[in-house]
């Protein structure tokens, strides 16, 4: 079923309005000597949830060229947040795995953006605004497991089309 002007609309004030919270959430880490960007925050996110990954299985998740993670990667490896080890499964291959230090600075980054961000909310909204807003967050990441290339329009048993389960 294609979107129709009113779902577009919707699509673009949404769209919109994440991209505007999160310029602002990453605005707010300033209590770390190296912030994380917004690239190596997740590089650190998908490894401390998923496990070692080699860069070219990084790459895919973040929907970017193995080469463009480099950079990020070698800062990391600096900073003592990712270690590379060689794989248990293919000797040529080589993992990258999160450290403690990096655990830390996730940690660190996901703190300081909720504080901000909880108290923006206490001091902007109703209880009930918060309240759609906390529905809001499951309905994204309901959003984010959709996969319209594998969904074949058909309407699942509670009738709706296409959503996950």
């Amino acid at each position: 079923m294609d979107a129709d002007d009113e779902d577009l609309a919707t699509a673009e004030q949404l769209r919109w309005g994440v991209s505007r919270l999160a310029s602002r959430l990453r605005a707010e880490h300033l209590g770390s000597a190296e912030p994380l960007t917004r690239l190596s925050a997740s590089v650190l996110s998908n490894l401390k949830h998923r496990g070692p990954l080699a860069i070219s299985e990084l790459a895919t998740i973040e929907g970017v060229q193995a080469q463009s993670l480099t950079r990020v990667v070698h800062e990391l490896e600096r900073q003592g947040r990712v270690t590379r080890n060689r794989s248990t499964v293919d000797k040529r291959r080589q993992d990258l795995a999160v450290t403690e230090d990096g655990v830390e600075a996730l940690r660190e980054h996901v703190r300081d953006g909720n504080a901000w961000l909880a108290s923006a909310l206490a001091r902007t909204l109703t209880p009930a605004e918060r309240g759609l807003l906390r529905l809001a967050g499951d309905l994204m990441q309901q959003l984010a497991l959709v996969d319209l290339d594998l969904d074949d329009g058909t309407d699942s048993a509670d009738g709706t089309r296409g959503r996950p389960r």
